[in-house]
């Protein structure tokens, strides 16, 4: 299950005071929209650890026993924290938290605005990679958006935050992606992964949205796909958005776990070089 519906499965049951990062100034441990959920009795999610973690909790819960107690909620309130010597903490920045009573009424609403903050993926293959890929990304940021043209391909334990989608051909998928989608392509065949390829290509040439493309495979599978590639009308300049092979360098293992772990290393960088730029 992913934090988001960790907290929100708890939150159908119990109170909380959900605890945000709104804004930051300078050195922080962790950027504007990160978030624990505080509860009675545990804590979802966190804010950075240290001093400043410990006092947020001890706010979120004075506030959330006031509502256990039957006072009427409190409005959100945004409360300035310097890490500073009066927090023992040495990043010299400044965080304002926004703190939040929520209940079960909540759950609709805060799933909208939490899953809004998660990078959309769209993984094609449901093979033993695209498996061990989609357990490695769900605890992850990303919205998962997995796709095979099989049916019965994809596992009944899910892990949150995916969506299957199957889709025959599969390359159909392709057009209704959301606009910042970073897509892998990992199907059982070389034919479909030519076509998603293609399919992402002419998305891109059309509107320019789909920020990383990758494909598995080796350098040789992929030098045979750009020259027929070549042959559907594609320049040199539009495939050399596509990465391949993927995975981060310097990681031999064949093993689908080891590849998976590569692979979510590298989006997690296309995310970073992506939030830095835009």
């Amino acid at each position: 299950m992913s934090v988001i519906e960790l907290f929100l499965s708890r939150l159908a049951l119990q109170s909380a005071v959900l605890v945000s990062v709104e804004s930051t100034q300078g050195s922080v441990p962790r950027g504007a929209g990160t978030w624990m959920a505080v509860f009675a009795d545990a804590l979802v999610g966190t804010i950075g650890g240290g001093r400043l973690e410990f006092d947020a909790i001890a706010e979120a819960r004075t506030r959330l026993a006031g509502i256990t107690a039957g006072m009427r909620a409190e409005a959100p309130a945004v409360k300035r924290y310097p890490l500073g010597p009066s927090l023992g903490q040495c990043c010299g920045g400044m965080v304002h938290l926004l703190f939040e009573a929520v209940a079960a009424a909540d759950v609709g609403r805060l799933r909208a605005r939490l899953n809004r903050t998660l990078r959309p993926v769209a993984l094609f293959g449901g093979g033993h990679v695209g498996t061990a890929l989609a357990r490695v990304l769900a605890p992850l940021p990303f919205a998962l958006t997995w796709i095979d043209s099989r049916d019965g391909i994809f596992p009944d334990d899910l892990p949150g935050q995916v969506d299957c989608d199957t889709s025959d051909p599969v390359q159909a998928a392709v057009p209704s992606l959301a606009a910042g989608t970073l897509v892998l392509i990992m199907s059982f065949s070389h034919a479909e992964d030519l076509d998603i390829v293609a399919a992402c290509l002419q998305r891109q040439r059309l509107r320019a949205d789909l920020p990383y493309i990758g494909l598995i495979g080796s350098r040789t599978k992929w030098a045979t796909f750009q020259g027929r590639l070549r042959q559907r009308g594609f320049t040199e300049a539009e495939m050399a958005h596509v990465t391949s092979p993927i995975g981060v360098p310097g990681i031999a293992g064949k093993e689908p776990e080891v590849i998976a772990v590569a692979v979510a290393a590298q989006l997690l960088q296309i995310g970073v070089h992506a939030d830095a730029s835009g």
